[in-house]
């Protein structure tokens, strides 16, 4: 049975069991029910104690879920893959993020944007993983490197999937795996957009083509326009839009190497003797950024047990 303290458990044994609620579960919940713990399911507990009141053991699956969580932590650090956390808390050092149910410490140095904790709370961040040490409690991460590894996938004329954050009188907002990008009311399609709410709407889902990429500005230029198979096909038909993007981009990205050949070409035969070469990056841009020499005296544990006893402050 389960009450509002937490869920009696049948472990056939001669004692009772019992879960409190405040383990069953590495997130923080109210009730077991928001676990999905209901009368008539089964499922592995460790045992964490003994209640001397009564003799009956207290159970966890808590401290089960953590020691995954680690384990997961350490897999996607290994894999040096992005995640996405929600920042919590913070405090005169950082940011705090859950990741993997377990609370992140992201320095302000290693924060992309100028902004502060209290502007930040409650958002999502694209995160990589710079120190994942269990037997510490510590959780470190860096939204720096995500943002750089993103930005270096931003080839002109590459195609991402993004999603309407917001409208404005001049165009989309765009988030491209946690970069924001502008869709500028005329690059949206051949036909006029007197209205972009009567094309898109915020949460609307979508394939972009990168335009251009302004990477000490941080600005990203984004278009549809140029993955129209036929004028006003973003207005008429989006969907099939989306269906021909790559296509149509390929198309774009051999015009503009075709128009690259030329230009280089044409200089050369005006310089023929000068040594003179041009060259385009459009390739990925890489950016190396250390975590080494990073103030780790303001970390708050991961485990959310020790915040307990140390709460967060702003």
């Amino acid at each position: 049975m389960t009450d509002n303290n937490g869920a009696l458990v049948d472990i056939t044994a001669k004692s009772s069991a019992y879960l409190p609620v405040q383990e069953a579960s590495i997130h923080r919940i109210k009730r077991v029910e928001e676990a999905g713990i209901v009368p008539g399911m089964r499922e592995e507990f460790v045992i964490i104690g003994e209640n001397e009141a009564d003799d009956s053991l207290i159970l966890s699956l808590r401290s089960i879920q953590y020691e995954l969580a680690w384990e997961r932590c350490r897999q996607l650090q290994a894999e040096d893959v992005i995640v996405k956390g929600k920042v919590v808390g913070g405090n005169k050092g950082g940011v705090v993020a859950v990741v993997e149910g377990l609370r992140g410490f992201v320095p302000f140095s290693q924060i992309s944007s100028k902004s502060t904790a209290e502007e930040l709370l409650d958002k999502e961040l694209p995160l990589k993983f710079v120190d994942v040490e269990e037997e510490q409690s510590r959780l470190v991460l860096s939204n720096r490197k995500a943002m750089a590894d993103s930005q270096a996938q931003l080839g002109i004329g590459s195609v991402v999937a993004g999603t309407v954050q917001s409208l404005k009188p001049y165009g989309a907002f765009i988030d491209i795996g946690g970069i924001n990008g502008l869709l500028h009311v005329s690059q949206i399609s051949h036909d006029r957009v007197s209205d972009i709410s009567t094309v898109l709407q915020p949460g609307d889902t979508l394939k972009v083509m990168i335009l251009s990429h302004d990477r000490e500005r941080g600005r990203v230029s984004l278009s549809t326009k140029k993955l129209e198979p036929t004028p006003g096909d973003m207005i008429r038909n989006p969907k099939l839009v989306f269906e021909k993007a790559e296509e149509m981009a390929q198309t774009f990205r051999q015009r503009i190497a075709q128009a690259e050949a030329m230009a280089r070409a044409d200089m050369l035969r005006f310089q023929p003797e000068s040594g003179l070469t041009l060259s385009s990056d459009l390739g990925p841009h890489n950016s190396d950024l250390h975590a080494e020499g990073l103030d780790l005296s303001d970390v708050p544990p991961a485990d959310e047990s020790d915040v307990r006893k140390n709460p967060i402050e702003f």
